[in-house]
């Protein structure tokens, strides 16, 4: 999965959350609002995603999506077919993000960071390495060593990938995001070449260490709020599983 630019199975998911828009506050930039969206289907996530940033304004908080999909495959804007090899019996939707194929599936933390980073006042390239700072700062937390490969964005732990990201900035605000394994089945990425790369191994955290997955999320939570600058969290519950 890669950054995309332009100037985003379970019982049924309810109405998913818009945007709030908001007269100006002072703490707007500091605050991020945080959902925890559980066993969600990807679509309406997406579709919510799409609305919630074209819905918001200059003065609307920042939102942090936490999901995890039943088994899908994305496919990216840019994505070539030939990379989904045999997906069989899970379905693979085109979406709008950049990047090629991925998959998510259960014990796997999506997350969706909802930023305008116009008014944060950086650029995609910095937003991407923040991101994969917060997951290095995880691994490291579990005394695993993650590495940037570059021209491979994501973070790999001994040649293996352990977290994808793919993103879509419109208006100067970011949805999609990424995905970290930490304790799912990896089967299905025999069944595409994940990210774009034949051959690519792939591997999740509970191969090599003792986790539990709120832990985890919560510590991924903890390291995205300080890479991206936030100093309050509003978190709105919203579980669905």
């Amino acid at each position: 999965m890669q950054p995309g630019v332009d100037g985003p199975l379970s019982k049924p998911s309810p109405a998913m959350p818009t945007a709030t828009r908001t007269t100006a506050q002072p703490n707007r930039t500091a605050c991020v609002h945080l959902r925890r969206l559980g066993l969600s289907d990807y679509q309406p996530v997406w579709r919510a995603m799409q609305a919630f940033t074209d819905g918001r304004d200059q003065d609307s908080i920042d939102e942090l999506w936490l999901v995890q999909h039943p088994p899908v495959f994305t496919q990216g804007q840019a994505g070539k077919a030939e990379h989904v090899l045999a997906p069989g019996d899970i379905p693979v939707v085109q979406v709008d993000r950049g990047g090629q194929v991925t998959y998510h599936g259960p014990g796997q933390i999506v997350a969706y960071p909802l930023v305008d980073i116009r008014r944060k006042g950086i650029g995609v390239k910095e937003f991407v390495h923040r991101i994969e700072e917060s997951i290095i700062t995880v691994l490291n937390g579990y005394g695993i060593a993650g590495e940037r490969i570059p021209g491979a964005p994501g973070i790999y732990v001994d040649g293996e990938k352990i977290a994808s990201l793919g993103l879509r900035v419109r208006r100067g605000c970011t949805f999609h995001g990424l995905a970290f394994n930490i304790d799912m089945e990896l089967e299905p990425f025999q069944r595409i070449n994940p990210c774009g790369y034949a051959g690519l191994r792939v591997t999740c955290l509970s191969r090599l260490t003792a986790v539990d997955f709120t832990e985890a999320e919560d510590r991924l939570v903890d390291s995205l709020v300080r890479q991206l600058g936030y100093s309050e969290i509003d978190t709105i519950e919203d579980r669905r599983n």
